[in-house]
């Protein structure tokens, strides 16, 4: 029998999604769970893997088109006798049905975002999605500023992103500017490589996850008064701990011990002895979070991504290891879901794995702190003992910078914190590891 892939539900707030590479052609045989393409949304790129086993018979969709969530992209069949391969791609892709959501062989239906398809606005002759209408209804774009929008959806179909994309422009600049949107784009692009001639120059696009990075790190800066404090953090007892018993870790989790987790547990204790780190903005109002959402910032494929550890308060420190090293790896093989970058709290940022020593992060908003770690480093360190004698020794020494919101984390409390976390690293308690 045949069994329709359509674009998934990659979350609540997820309506459409653009393919970016079919990883099989037509004719090639697909295992369950292979993965069969790459789509990108709002808010993470992801692969996707094949609902069943079979062949792929038709891609309906091609790369570089944006469908909304429930359409069919593609046919699978998964009796071999039956295979009949086309190779053609159709020109408008195939809408689930409207009454009921395309049935996987599980039996299991695929729950669609939109099952009405795009339907035709009254008075003109292009068709818009029920979202893409509900936006300009609550923007207030009428039906001819539509008509005269550039789609970059299938068929030149008008996508979420293209009318929230205009209702920005419309507001920064005369309505009069925005009927010539095609012809300014247009216009752009030639004055871009007037300036910058093949073939000493090319002009590449972003792609989705680096113009997300760039709006996002943009508005953070825009937003937060940034302050940052350095502090100095001697983790021998933590590098030794973890030379002597990575194998056995190893051996029973089946992956590396790293340092993150102690990181990590020891500044989820921090945010609970300073809850105000915790929180973030809105307005001239503080929200207090009474839970712990942990942010790992992960260099993926495509660009920076931030994964969420959920309720990693509630974790022991095996528990955090795992959660780590599950969303680090399934960030750079394109498996996350958009709600696990979503919802943070606080996040930390490892930026000494590339050798770095010290750097000063940018908050992530609407988190109002965000931690980065250094290179651990062996440096020669004056220690005082007891009796006030001091004397020179090797030490594993990391830097650690906390940059912060100051519109309300103020130098003392941020210094603070961040003391307490040193103070937990150095003196590690090692009984709740494992």
């Amino acid at each position: 029998m045949h069994v329709d892939v359509v674009m998934p539900k990659m979350g609540e707030s997820i309506q459409e999604g653009k393919i970016l590479r079919w990883m099989k052609k037509p004719g090639e045989k697909i295992e369950k769970e292979e993965s069969i393409l790459e789509i990108s949304t709002d808010k993470v790129d992801s692969e996707i893997p094949s609902p069943t086993a079979g062949v792929l018979t038709k891609i309906v969709v091609p790369e570089g088109e944006t469908v909304e969530v429930g359409t069919v992209i593609a046919v699978i069949e998964t009796d071999a006798s039956a295979v009949k391969i086309d190779t053609g791609v159709s020109a408008v892709p195939a809408p689930a049905a409207d009454l009921q959501p395309p049935i996987v062989p599980s039996g299991r239906p695929l729950e669609p975002a939109l099952r009405t398809g795009s339907v035709r606005q009254k008075g003109g002759d292009r068709f818009y999605s029920p979202l893409v209408r509900a936006i300009s209804k609550k923007e207030g774009v009428e039906l001819e500023e539509l008509d005269q929008l550039a789609g970059t959806g299938l068929g030149g179909r008008v996508t979420k992103r293209d009318i929230l994309g205009y209702v920005e422009r419309r507001a920064a600049r005369p309505a009069a500017e925005v009927r010539h949107e095609p012809t300014v784009q247009k216009l752009a692009l030639k004055e871009l490589q007037r300036k910058y001639p093949a073939p000493l120059y090319e002009v590449v696009q972003m792609n989705n996850v680096q113009l997300r990075m760039a709006e996002h790190m943009v508005r953070s800066v825009q937003t937060s008064p940034h302050v940052e404090a350095i502090s100095e953090c001697d983790v021998s007892r933590i590098v030794d701990f973890r030379e002597k018993h990575a194998d056995r870790f190893e051996h029973q989790e089946g992956f590396k011990l790293t340092y993150t987790p102690f990181f990590v547990d020891a500044a989820v204790r921090a945010l609970k002895e300073f809850p105000l780190v915790n929180s973030s903005i809105e307005g001239d109002k503080i929200i207090m979070k009474k839970f712990v959402n942990f942010g790992l910032a992960v260099a993926s494929p495509t660009g920076l991504l931030v994964p969420v550890i959920k309720n990693a308060d509630e974790m022991n420190f095996v528990g955090l290891a795992r959660a780590a090293n599950d969303l680090a790896a399934r960030t750079r093989n394109k498996r996350l879901s958009p709600e696990e970058v979503q919802g943070g709290t606080f996040t930390i940022t490892n930026y000494g794995i590339f050798g770095n020593i010290i750097g000063t992060p940018i908050v992530n908003q609407p988190q109002v702190a965000i931690l980065g770690v250094g290179a651990i480093r062996k440096r020669p360190v004056v220690l005082t003992d007891a009796e006030r004698n001091d004397s020179i020794a090797i030490r594993s020494i990391v830097y650690l910078t906390l940059a912060f919101d100051h519109r309300i984390i103020d130098g003392a409390l941020g210094g603070r914190f961040l003391e307490q976390i040193v103070s937990s690293l150095e003196q590690y308690d090692f009984s709740r590891t494992f």
